[in-house]
């Protein structure tokens, strides 16, 4: 049985646990978020450069994958800071 998940629904299951960990800790969340999301965008950054430098036929869908693993985090965190009204571990 082969399970294949569009990109779609990636984001999605992304959005869902990095909401679900803002709702148990919002302290560490926003440190996962930050992390994950400027992991996510560096190593796109350096596959989008390796690709325009020398081509290594990575597909599609990777690069896109990994700007939808950059935004998720982001967009998780505006969902939380919008409904609470900012984050308790800064007050």
């Amino acid at each position: 049985m082969k399970v294949s998940l569009r990109l779609g629904e990636i984001f999605l299951i992304q959005v869902f646990l990095y909401m679900l960990c803002w709702l148990v800790n919002d302290y560490l969340a926003s440190m996962v978020s930050l992390i994950f999301a400027t992991m996510f965008l560096a190593i796109l950054l350096v596959s989008l450069v390796v690709e325009v430098v020398e081509r290594s036929r990575v597909p599609r869908w990777y690069f896109i994958f990994m700007l939808i693993s950059v935004i998720a985090p982001i967009v998780s965190a505006g969902i939380y800071l919008s409904i609470s009204q900012g984050v308790d571990w800064m007050k």
